[in-house]
């Protein structure tokens, strides 16, 4: 399956789980969950795919960089992994979504 349409019904169910640091980024950014997932749902491509270690488990990981727009044109700004909790698919917003400074 595509990672983008498997993150993107992951959205639409509203499996997404956001770290302390990416609703701080949010909030100073002014954006809600809804908006976030409006650019997720908008975005056209997985912008980049970067490899990562977790520090909690030193286990290689995917990271999947996501730029899409609202409905208003707000150029969001989204990194996150696809992990397993409780035996269910999550798209865990990991480590920042918020508005995005490229012009």
């Amino acid at each position: 399956m595509d990672i983008l349409v498997q993150i993107k019904r992951l959205v639409v169910s509203r499996r997404v789980l956001f770290t302390e640091k990416a609703e701080i980024e949010m909030a100073r950014d002014a954006l809600t969950p809804e908006l976030v997932y409006e650019a997720i749902l908008n975005a056209p491509a997985i912008f980049k795919v970067l490899r990562s270690r977790n520090p909690k488990e030193g286990k290689s990981e995917r990271l999947y960089v996501i730029k899409g727009l609202t409905f208003d044109g707000v150029d969001v700004y989204t990194k996150g992994k696809i992990l397993r909790k409780e035996g269910v698919d999550v798209f865990y917003v990991l480590i920042s979504s918020k508005k995005s400074t490229d012009i």
